[in-house]
């Protein structure tokens, strides 16, 4: 570990052991450097790398301050990694997986929770996603939010964010364009429409089961198209179309 991730785990532990708590004003730089133990140059290090993470935040002429730490803050960086790994088919593949693990399960909490606002909602997003069906870009803004819409019901920040970082409108888009392009984007509705139905009846085990198969689909249209793709003597190009 260099000197400088020490003098950060340091910060850390100060936070995490409420030393110092959300909200509160760092000490001088001088001043956390001596309680530290740190040189001014690896305290000053520390606070921009857990400014970075959001963790902290620097106000100038006023001081550094502890953010919130709400997880809608702290994981806002998992997008921008998500955005990165897209370029690997494997970890695509990995991405559709983790959103099949977790997005049936939050959809069927959703049912337990949703109100009949957080329903039309919902279904103004599905009436939306029917009348653009041949617009790649108004689909994944709407398939985007039907699903936001759903997984924001439940009120778990770290699971919203997690979810929309994992399944974010890159990743969405990439599938419907492919989708669009193959003429499977009816049955990609149907499914969407399947999971709006078992929201509306409050069904939770059907629920689950049809965003189950949804997402299954999907992966399983999505690994068929990587693996010709990757085969083809032109896979970089063809990679690039969905």
């Amino acid at each position: 570990m260099s000197l400088t991730d020490k003098a950060i785990t340091q910060i850390r532990e100060l936070i995490a052991s409420g030393a110092l708590p959300p909200g509160s004003k760092l000490p001088p730089e001088q001043e956390l450097a001596a309680g530290l133990g740190l040189s001014r140059n690896l305290a000053r290090e520390a606070v921009k790398a857990l400014a970075v993470a959001r963790v902290l935040e620097v106000r100038r002429g006023d001081g550094t301050y502890v953010t919130s730490l709400q997880p809608s803050l702290l994981l806002e960086g998992l997008g921008g990694a998500v955005e990165l790994l897209q370029a690997d088919p494997g970890a695509l593949l990995d991405l559709m997986e983790v959103r099949r693990l977790l997005e049936p399960a939050a959809t069927a909490l959703a049912v337990t929770r949703i109100s009949d606002a957080g329903l039309a909602e919902v279904k103004r997003h599905l009436d939306a996603m029917r009348e653009a069906r041949d617009d790649v870009e108004q689909l994944n803004a709407h398939d985007a939010a039907f699903h936001r819409a759903i997984v924001s019901v439940t009120g778990n920040e770290s699971l919203i964010t997690v979810l929309e970082g994992v399944s974010g409108r890159t990743l969405r888009a990439r599938i419907w364009r492919g989708l669009v392009d193959t003429r499977a984007a009816g049955g990609t509705l149907a499914e969407h429409e399947a999971i709006f139905a078992a929201l509306a009846a409050r069904d939770a085990p059907l629920s689950q089961a049809a965003a189950l198969l949804h997402v299954s689909n999907t992966e399983q249209w999505l690994r068929e198209h990587l693996k010709s793709t990757c085969a083809s003597p032109a896979s970089g190009e063809s990679r690039d179309r969905y």
